[in-house]
């Protein structure tokens, strides 16, 4: 189902997030299905992150990146006894699915795009895995992206452990999309607030969180925007890895992904330049209006010399020069 704007009043919204336990239809996302003895060791050597060491009902974020270390998708993958489920953001799996192909070779590893045959929806607040443990009568899976099989409301489903995209502490209960109706109406009736599209922007932007064609694209090193749980240092050779570690052990970057707190009311622009006196020195991404901070606050990147928190800029939107400070990731609050 197409997700509103808002299906009551945002800010309340927002705060059940915050402050009770709020669901987000993530039933857009692309889902690529990974079959095949070879499976893990191919992905594994494909990817940022572990996916060799992954034993049924474990998980991790990755990125597929190109060989210059640029992303060319982010990803969760998710095992299973007989797979690994890559969710990956809409459009992109058919994009991945070719990227990987093209790489193999001898190695007994499959494709097949499963996209829209889930129901993916996540519980997001501190009370979300209360809220599961009651409806199933199970303690959720601790680990990030960690899964396990359960029953909610006599659907069979499997509840994930998110990584705090909003966050907040999030379980995902997945389950086949001829059962999404009911399952949502059951975690509704249960006491979970829907959360639209304005709340959930402001809990990303708030939490620093990249979205796809938005904050990250094919034209972003992945060390430009926040790394933790989509690299592995320990691992062995993966595409694009030469670049990630030259940048982490003798180099940098030269701009961040970083937040920017607006002065005023007025919200700021994708696009728009990020300026240090008369010099463009970053662009916005991402922008919204945050609840939490009650004023605009955007996402951009900011070249390194202008990158470091509290800097003060300017950013050009519409004819206005928005005053800002820069901000580390996830937001203060």
């Amino acid at each position: 189902m197409m997700v509103p704007l808002a299906y009551d009043d945002s800010a309340v919204e927002y705060s059940a997030v915050r402050q009770n336990v709020g669901l987000i239809d993530r039933s857009d996302a692309d889902v690529l299905e990974v079959t095949g003895r070879d499976r893990a060791t191919f992905l594994h050597a494909m990817v940022s992150n572990d996916i060799k060491g992954l034993t049924a009902g474990r998980g991790a974020g990755a990125a597929l990146l190109d060989v210059h270390g640029k992303v060319q998708a982010l990803m969760t993958a998710w095992a299973l006894e007989d797979r690994i489920l890559l969710v990956l953001p809409a459009g992109l799996a058919v994009k991945a699915s070719e990227a990987l192909d093209h790489y193999l070779f001898s190695e007994k590893a499959a494709f097949r795009d499963a996209t829209g045959e889930l129901s993916l929806f996540m519980l997001a607040g501190p009370q979300a895995a209360a809220l599961v443990r009651r409806l199933t009568g199970i303690e959720p899976p601790t680990a990030t992206w960690s899964h396990s099989p359960a029953t909610l409301a006599g659907v069979e489903v499997r509840l994930v452990r998110g990584a705090g995209e909003t966050g907040e502490a999030e379980v995902w209960v997945v389950a086949p999309v001829a059962q999404g109706p009911a399952l949502w109406d059951a975690l509704l009736e249960a006491g979970a607030k829907p959360v639209g599209l304005t709340a959930s922007e402001s809990l990303r932007v708030e939490t620093g969180t990249p979205k796809w064609g938005h904050d990250v694209d094919a034209t972003v090193l992945l060390p430009e925007i926040p790394l933790e749980g989509l690299v592995s240092y320990a691992k062995g050779c993966y595409l694009g890895q030469e670049v990630v570690v030259r940048i982490r052990d003798r180099g940098h970057v030269n701009r961040h992904l970083r937040g920017l707190i607006v002065d005023g009311e007025h919200v700021p622009t994708p696009g728009d330049a990020v300026l240090a006196g008369d010099s463009e020195v970053g662009r916005v991404t991402s922008a919204t209006s945050s609840f939490g901070l009650k004023r605009p606050l955007a996402l951009g990147f900011v070249r390194r010399q202008h990158a470091e928190p509290g800097t003060r800029v300017t950013i050009r939107s519409g004819g206005e020069s928005l005053a800002a400070t820069v901000t580390p990731l996830p937001v203060p609050r």
